[in-house]
């Protein structure tokens, strides 16, 4: 895939960029590593003043930004200025809190002595250079919520960014290095795939993290391991968005539109199966779709626009061919299922409701990544988690039940990284971050999240002769 800026609203090639050579991804690599050797002996408030700058320029960037962003993948100019406010928020999150939560940790008094230490504690350590590999649907919040606690924590970090998002990850980089990170602290390479997995055997890329299909997180985790690096991984999602009776309906039709489109629909943890409890499907049902049909899709620089265009032909496609898939084995699209007759340029694809669904139809085990809903209706409880769990992802889960019992279930149950009840599932610098089952492994954001890419070392003082 050629690197380059395509408009995704009318397929326009803006501008195109050389991969890197073999000699200046030598010249990244040593900066890199020198930059490294410095930056992880400074302390938390040298790096807390530099990232508080960071954030402060970034919030000054925030339209232009939000217009690259927009320019290069499609989201809507409103939703890209909200990420650029996320990705502020989260840089001034692990300035105030990093130092807390990398603080020594001392085991309790009786381990100590029955250790035969006169004190002992642990210590969290930067561990080198880690390569990020970052997809294109959050362009600027996938990598910042990946620098932010790497650069906080000591580490240094060089970004593989999709090929189709070029001046978002070049933007990255120019934002590190004004405001005051040292030379090759965080480096943007502006190369294709191929490269990664020389990339990830060099000895001075010592871990990598990974946001974006299963066969990348399948290829990164095997050189990775083969090399015996340590890997975060968060991969594809189907989330499932469960409507118990009890739930309030109003809230969660609202809610439910908005975490099926959010992002045109292109969001690993946006809600794709809907399964409705029998005795509130009609209702709902009547909701989500007059909702879904009459969402305005058009120009992403609109300011009214609610969905914009996929961000390429080939997703346009890939998402096409479920949906024809399940209509020709009988599932029914009660809005939309095709593309907008009214657009006749750029990638775009109507919100769109199916119905119908059954276990042999594609769309029942793979992701749909583009704003089509699948609609299920269930009898009871266990039915409803059956169902939500026959997936191989495991990302995250809406749950719109106002039952302690059922909550407390449903907590026990469901196999996911997350479980949002009578909320959209939604990332946040405070808590942890992450999936279960194909949806990949270890976790973002939160102390977990900076805590990955560190080396907890224990320290171990003998008795005094």
């Amino acid at each position: 895939m050629a690197i380059a800026t395509v408009n995704p609203a009318t397929g326009e090639t803006l501008k195109t960029f050389e991969p890197l050579n073999v000699g200046e991804i030598e010249e990244r690599l040593f900066r890199a590593e020198r930059a490294f050797r410095a930056y992880s002996r400074t302390d938390f408030a040298q790096r807390a003043g530099l990232m508080h700058r960071a954030a402060d320029l970034l919030e000054a960037d925030q339209e232009s930004i939000a217009r690259t962003m927009t320019t290069e993948m499609g989201k809507t100019l409103v939703s890209a200025r909200a990420e650029a406010a996320k990705c502020v928020k989260a840089m001034r999150w692990y300035a105030e809190h990093a130092e807390a939560q990398l603080a020594d940790e001392h085991p309790a008094k009786a381990d100590v002595e029955d250790s035969g230490a006169a004190r002992a504690f642990v210590r969290y350590r930067p561990i080198g250079t880690v390569l990020a590999v970052m997809p294109w649907n959050f362009p600027l919040w996938q990598v910042i919520r990946f620098a932010a606690p790497a650069l906080m924590a000591g580490n240094t970090g060089l970004l593989k960014h999709a090929s189709n998002v070029p001046q978002t990850a070049l933007y990255v980089e120019e934002l590190f290095r004004r405001a005051g990170f040292p030379e090759g602290a965080f480096q943007t390479l502006l190369v294709g795939s191929g490269a990664v997995a020389d990339l990830l055997r060099d000895d001075r890329i010592v871990a990598a993290t990974l946001t974006g299909s299963e066969p990348a997180g399948r290829s990164v985790a095997s050189i990775a391991g083969d090399e015996i690096k340590k890997t975060v991984l968060e991969l594809g999602g189907s989330d499932p968005f469960l409507v118990l009776p009890s739930a309030d309906l109003d809230k969660a039709i609202r809610t439910a539109v908005t975490a099926r489109v959010q992002n045109a629909g292109q969001s690993c943890i946006a809600a794709k199966r809907f399964i409705v409890h029998a005795d509130v499907f009609e209702q709902f049902a009547s909701g989500f779709v007059e909702r879904m049909a009459a969402l305005k899709v058009g120009d992403p620089m609109d300011e009214g626009t609610d969905v914009g265009p996929l961000s390429s032909a080939q997703g346009r496609s890939d998402l096409e061919e479920l949906v024809d898939d399940a209509t020709r084995r009988g599932a029914t699209a009660l809005c939309g299922g095709g593309r907008p007759l009214h657009l006749q340029e750029g990638w775009f694809y109507e919100p769109t409701v199916l119905t119908g669904i059954t276990e042999e139809m594609r769309i029942h085990k793979e992701e749909a990544f583009g704003p089509v809903a699948s609609l299920y209706r269930v009898t009871d409880l266990e039915e409803a988690l059956t169902l939500a769990n026959d997936s191989p992802f495991g990302l995250s889960s809406n749950a719109w039940t106002r039952d302690p019992a059922e909550q407390e279930v449903l907590t026990r149950d469901l196999e996911a990284g997350g479980i949002f009840f009578n909320g959209m599932t939604a990332s946040h610098p405070g808590l942890p971050f992450g999936g279960a089952k194909r949806s990949g492994y270890g976790r973002e954001l939160a102390g977990h999240g900076i805590r990955e890419f560190c080396n907890p070392t224990t320290v171990w003082f003998g008795p005094e002769e």
